[in-house]
This record gives C-alpha cells, sequence and structure tokens, in this order.
C-alpha cells in the first residue's frame, strides 16, 4: 500500500501541461496557471491543492492518508498524503482532482 517518491512523481508528472519546480524544500508540481501539487524533499509526503469539499471528501474516505495542512494552508484546501499509507490509485485519483482545479481557466471571448 506505499507509493514510492519516484511513483509519486511519475504519476504529477502524468498529466497533461504539467511541469515540476523547485519549491522551497520540495518540489512543485504545476500546470501553467498555478501548483497543484508538492512532493517532499525526503519522500515522505505530497501535499495536494484540493477545494473545500475535495479535501473533506479524501480526508474522510482515507483517514489513514489524508489529513488537512496545519495552518492556514488546510483552511485553504491544502492537504497532506503520506505515502506509506496511500495506494497508487488513490493517490492517481486524488492527483487527478487536485489537476483539474489547477487547470487554466477558459478564455473568455473579446468583447466587441
Amino acid at each position: 500500500m506505499t507509493v514510492t517518491p519516484a511513483q509519486a512523481r511519475k504519476l504529477a508528472l502524468s498529466f497533461e501541461d504539467t511541469e515540476e519546480r523547485p519549491h522551497f524544500d520540495r518540489f512543485a508540481f504545476r500546470t501553467p496557471r498555478k501548483t497543484f501539487a508538492t512532493l517532499a524533499g525526503d519522500g515522505s509526503d505530497i501535499n495536494l491543492m484540493f477545494d473545500g469539499a475535495l479535501q473533506e471528501l479524501y480526508c474522510e474516505q482515507v483517514p489513514e492518508a489524508f489529513a488537512p495542512v496545519p495552518g492556514g494552508w488546510g483552511k485553504m484546501g491544502a492537504t497532506r498524503c503520506d505515502l506509506k499509507n496511500v495506494d497508487k490509485v488513490t493517490l492517481q485519483s486524488a492527483l487527478k482532482a487536485a489537476h483539474e482545479l489547477a487547470k487554466p481557466l477558459p478564455k473568455k471571448p473579446r468583447r466587441k
């Protein structure tokens, strides 16, 4: 039931228009619009940038793996995922959900 840091990185990078960048002591995975996940430098966890509803869902369904990040970031939806307590399918689902929230917004038509 453990996901390795290499597997987590590969899953995060599998989504369209995703790139990896350094982010303090973590590695950020982002779309052109914004970051949707950060992997700890030591590979112990990955933080997912959810909205409140997704955070509640994952924390309720898989409490051994998901918990709000302490403090203000957690109140804004940032959710920690312990890689030792999550399976690959669940992490892929969580990453996909976070990626969907970070996709670029559709362009509005110009007004004439």
